[in-house]
């Protein structure tokens, strides 16, 4: 197993890089995430999973252990193979996808391309817990959002349940949320939010 790979990089696209080691060139698949956190720096570290096929033996490259990880929970679960977790990985940040999985936001995953109902809840099913386990409260606590995020949501359903449309009411609770940040209580999120609706 190659579990990173430490050289120059050659090229860098969005969906790949490649690594001169010791004058051997790596082609490795990434991540938007990973290829936003890799400078153009001559040298690399990249963190690597290496997938074996029948017809090809694929490299995934990864800016960070944490994401890694991530990565092979992710195809750890039946019908999430390495280009779909790449496409998840892309399309939200390692702690977006995460609080997603916990807070079993099905909706959200739906958005990502390739991934319907049956398999967001597959995967909340399979890595929620794993995923709780890895975030301490404290944890949760600190990942940017996440209470904004929580407030949100919970601010868009009590709006919902009074008969305001979905779009009006993201709308108006995103208005009032850019103004207040997180200082408001649920209740006056939602006042506030009806006024603007």
């Amino acid at each position: 197993m190659i579990s990173f790979l430490k050289g120059r990089l050659v090229q860098k696209d969005p969906t790949h890089v490649v690594i001169d080691v010791n004058g051997v060139g790596y082609h490795l698949s990434i991540s938007l995430q990973t290829f936003a956190e890799i400078k153009d720096q001559e040298n690399t570290l990249i963190h690597t999973h290496l997938a074996i096929r029948e017809d090809a033996h694929l490299l995934y490259g990864f800016s960070t252990e944490a994401e890694k990880k991530l990565f092979q929970q992710l195809i750890s679960v039946n019908g999430i193979g390495p280009s779909t977790a790449i496409v998840m990985l892309s399309f939200l940040t390692s702690e977006e996808l995460k609080q997603a999985i916990v807070q079993e936001d099905v909706t959200t995953l739906q958005r990502i391309k390739g991934i319907g109902g049956k398999t967001a809840q597959r995967v909340i099913i399979e890595l929620k817990d794993k995923l709780r386990k890895d975030l301490s409260e404290d944890a949760i606590q600190g990942i940017p959002g996440l209470k904004h995020n929580t407030l949100r949501n919970e601010a868009l359903s009590a709006l919902i349940t009074l008969g305001i449309t979905k779009s009006a009411a993201e709308k108006s609770v995103d208005t009032v949320l850019k103004k207040s940040g997180n200082t408001l209580t649920l209740e006056d999120l939602v006042k506030q939010a009806l006024k603007n609706a």
